[in-house]
């Protein structure tokens, strides 16, 4: 049987990919407003849900982005709604 190759960690890209973004942010859609947080499971929720109830879906477009679990337990995620209801 042959054995697969051993893929090799994504922490470099990872690490990369970030440097980027953080590098560059005016590059990004401007039509939207983001904030990117990194708060333990129940801290998350209650963020992603106060950021629901200030700026309601239906008129600002308020989505969870992105998100993913650390190796910590933490999760990182990143909002995104419109800057107003017009």
């Amino acid at each position: 049987m042959a054995r697969l190759p051993k893929r090799p960690p994504l922490d470099g890209l990872k690490r990369q990919i970030h440097r980027h973004r953080q590098s560059r942010p005016q590059a990004r859609d401007s039509l939207f407003v983001r904030e990117t947080f990194r708060l333990d499971r129940p801290a998350a929720r209650e963020k992603a849900q106060e950021w629901f109830e200030t700026w309601p879906k239906a008129a600002y477009w308020t989505e969870v982005e992105s998100w993913r679990q650390l190796e910590d337990g933490a999760i990182e995620f990143t909002m995104r709604r419109l800057p107003t209801a017009d």
